[in-house]
This record gives C-alpha cells, structure tokens and sequence, in this order.
C-alpha cells in the first residue's frame, strides 16, 4: 500500500495528468476511425516516446492502449464498423440501438462498462501483480526458456484463427529474432555481408510496417470509403434502469476479461467475444440477444477494456506480453532500457507502481472524456480518408526514420508493410510475428545458457517443477486444439 500510495503521489504531476490526458484523446480518436486499431495507434506512437523519460513515454502509450479499446465502440455503434477488432462483438447489440434513435445511449452504456472493466482490470492488476512478480524471481534461465517456449506456442495458436497459420507466422517471426549478431559468440547470421542487419531488424519499424502500413496500401489500391454518422447523439449518461441492468454483467465481464487478457496471446476480441456469449448463457431471456439490449453492450465493452490492464500482469511481472499491444509496450519498456520482469520491481518499483497509477488514472479520464467529449470524437467517424491516410503516412516514415536515424528503417517499414498487407489477404495474423520477435531472443539466449550450466543435459528443462509445468503447458497449448479439431470429425462422421 505505500508503494502504490508513492505511485499516486506520483501521478499527481501535472505533466503526467496531461500526458494521460493527451493519450487517451487520442486513443479514442483512433479507435474511433474503422480499420485504425489499438495496436497501430499504440505503434504509430511508439517513436514519439523515444526522447522521452520512461514513466511519460509509458503513460501516454497505456493512455492510448485504453482510450482506443474503448473507442472502437463508437463506430461499432452508429455506423455497424467495429473501429477495432475488440469492438466487433459491440455490433451485434450496439447497432441495433442506434437503428432505433437510441445511438447516444448505447454509447453511453458501453462508456460506463468500459470504466467498470478498465478499473476492475486496474486494481487487479495492483494486487495481483506484486506476488507473481516474487514467485517469478525463483526463476533461472531453464524457467525463462521454458516460460518463453509457452508464450511462443500459445501465441502463435491463439493469435491467428488457423492452428497452421498461426505456428507458420511465428517461426518466421522466430526465424527473423535470428538475423545479426549471435549473442553469445558474435558471429554474424544472415546478414548476407551488410552491416545494416548486424543488429537485427529494429522492432519498430517492423511493428509500424506490419499494423499500419497495410491500410495505407489497401487506401491506395483500393480506393478510400468514408463513413458517416447518419443520426444526432444526444444523452449519454446512462439511466438508473440502464445501471440496475448494466452493473452486475459489467462487473462479471470485467473480470472475465482481466482473466483472459493475462493469458499470453489471448486479446480484447476474445475477451469480448466470450464475455458476450457468457452474458447470453447467463440470461434470463438470451433470445433478446443481438435486438438492441443493455447486456449486450456491456458485456463485451466491460470485457475488452479489462484486458487492457490484465494484458499487463504477465507483461511487468514475467516479460512475456498478453497480447500485440503488451508486445509493443514491451518494446517501449525496452527502448528505454528496462527489463519487465522481477527485476523490475526489485530495481525500479517506483516506476512500477506509478504505471499501476496511471492505468487507474487512464480508465477514469476515459469515462470522463467519453461521456463529456462523446459528441466531439464522434466527429472523427466523419474524416475523409483521402486526408488521413497521407498523414498516417507522413507519421510512420517519420517514426520509423527517427528510432536509428536510419532511411533503412523507411525501407524495412516500408517491406514489412507489404508482407502485412498480403497477410492480411491470406487472413494471418501479423501479432506473431512481432511477438515471435520479441520472445524469440529470450528462448535462445536461456536455452543456450541452461544448457551451458547442465555441461549439454536437457534433463534441467525436467528436473525444475516451474520449468516442467511451463513445457507441458506449451505442448498442450498446440496438442490440444488439434486432439478437439480430430473428435469434432469424428462425431460429424
């Protein structure tokens, strides 16, 4: 407790509050515009973050993180266009609202839960975090291998909606992780001679090419559309009836989606896709699902924001990302030279329990600004994109060029954009790539070193109870969805 009373001491500075502020307006604006996800906004944002000191940097990232979550529910609602995929399962039950005239009080409903999820997600997130973060400092390098190997596998099969595309996408994230330098004798690998890739592909570029570059080639190839908002959204605060409905599968769905988001690989459209069929299943009258009903917005809205903090539990306290943007925020960590992990709290607990702060602060500012400020971010749904689309792209060159100062940044931006775009076309998952990339160096590295320590004995990867249960868990991660798929043809034939 006096640690975090330190971290809301600290988030008192005006310049945090204006940080937080700043991002979550942008995050919503983000959010707001279909096609612009949490992750690309959070991405496009990172190099920004690169002068500045670690605490801003990562409030203003969470402050977009939570505001553009959030905001994906305005289009959902009004024009039937998710603004990201944590808002999809929204429409069922959003639109069906605003059919009605009644847009301006859904949203209010989905402001409201969205709070609820965020701040349950929160302080989850505050008292949860610490004992994780000390039974993880029993780790050594054959629990970090073997943690590193689950995340691996249970990214790549959660991440993309094929088992196959999912392992195919991470193994050539892995095998990318491997271009440079070898960490432990300096030998070059795949270099091919330039000494542009003695250092790898830098991770920004990368994660600006593959999540945002792909809308800009799909504008340009395909024609831009706009969307317009066809009705005046007038009341927002929801009603004492809407609350006595809303509350209790807020609550529920708040933590299911906390849950759900500390599972590494698992994302806010799981979450809301899960809570939304959970509040059906709990229903008195679940026919009345997808007709415009309270449950139906708060359910996945109080889910996907819970996320938001629970992705960060697995993130601070083991290093290993719940979900793309945990993965970009782990970069973010990275850059300004921090290790998440036990470490982190035992080195830099102040930090740690000012982060806890502001996600708490963000989840708050979020309900102010939606409910006060709803009628002004509903405007960005209008933006032609023949005008955002070249300013996106001025900003990803831009960010792109300024992590290294490196026009071969621009051009690996640029080429992953490409190998985003067509992925996109083939329906594969770009995350597992990026946290392939992130966790790949990790498994190596702690697989070398365990092996180093046991004189070439795999035995250490069994012997360790932590490290058993981590590996059996990555086996049954892959194993068990196609075991499932297998019974499921056996009981059709």
């Amino acid at each position: 407790m006096d640690n975090l009373l330190i971290g809301l001491a600290n988030i008192m500075n005006l310049k945090y509050i204006l940080l937080i502020m700043a991002g979550v307006a942008g995050g919503i604006s983000i959010g707001s515009l279909p096609g612009l996800t949490a992750t690309m906004g959070v991405a496009l944002l990172l190099p920004v973050t690169f002068g500045m000191e670690a605490t801003s940097g990562f409030l203003i990232l969470i402050g977009i993180y939570v505001g553009a979550v959030y905001g994906g529910s305005v289009a959902a609602i009004l024009v039937r266009t998710p603004g990201t995929p944590a808002a999809a399962a929204t429409v069922f039950d959003g639109n069906e609202f605003a059919k009605r005239g009644e847009g301006g009080r859904a949203i209010g409903i989905s402001t409201t839960s969205s709070a609820i999820g965020g701040i349950i997600s929160a302080l989850m997130l505050i008292f949860v975090s610490p004992y994780l973060a000390n039974f993880a400092l029993k780790f050594s390098s054959a629990e970090y291998f073997a943690l590193a190997f689950f995340g691996l596998t249970i990214i790549a099969s959660i991440s993309a909606k094929s088992l196959v595309k999912g392992l195919a996408v991470g193994m050539v994230g892995l095998l990318i992780s491997c271009i440079g330098l070898d960490p432990m004798t300096g030998y070059s690998r795949f270099t091919f001679g330039s000494y542009y890739l003695f250092s790898g592909f830098s991770l920004i570029p990368v994660m600006i090419g593959l999540f945002a570059m792909p809308q800009i080639y799909n504008s340009i190839l395909e024609g831009v559309s706009e969307f317009h908002i066809k009705q005046h959204v007038t009341r927002v605060l929801p009603t004492k009836a809407d609350m006595k409905l809303m509350l209790p599968t807020a609550i529920r769905s708040g933590f299911l989606g906390t849950f759900i988001g500390s599972i590494p690989g698992a994302g806010a459209d799981i979450a809301a896709f899960t809570a939304y069929n959970e509040a059906k299943r709990w229903s008195k009258h679940p026919e009345k699902f997808g007709t415009g009903i309270v449950e139906g917005v708060a359910a996945p809205e109080a889910a996907n924001n819970g996320v938001t903090g629970g992705a960060l539990i697995p993130l601070l306290t083991l290093g290993v990302p719940g979900d793309a943007v945990a993965a970009i925020l782990l970069g973010a960590l990275t850059l300004q030279g921090l290790q998440p992990g036990p470490i982190l709290f035992r080195d830099h607990i102040e930090l740690v329990y000012t982060i806890f702060a502001g996600v708490l602060v963000a989840n708050i500012f979020m309900f102010i600004m939606g409910i006060l400020g709803i009628r002004l971010f509903t405007k960005v749904v209008s933006v032609p994109k023949y005008y955002l689309m070249p300013t996106i792209f001025i900003l990803c060159v831009v960010g792109s060029y300024a992590i290294n100062n490196s026009f071969f940044d621009v051009l690996v931006m640029m080429g992953f954009g490409i190998v985003g775009y067509f992925m996109q076309k083939v329906d594969m998952s770009a995350s597992p790539i990026v946290l392939a990339m992130i966790l790949g160096p990790m498994a190596e590295e702690n697989l070398r070193k365990a092996l180093v320590m046991s004189e070439g004995s795999a035995s250490i990867f069994l012997t360790s109870p932590i490290s058993l249960f981590f590996i059996v868990a990555a086996v049954g991660t892959v194993v068990w969805p196609m075991m499932k798929a297998m019974m499921n043809r056996n009981k059709e034939n």
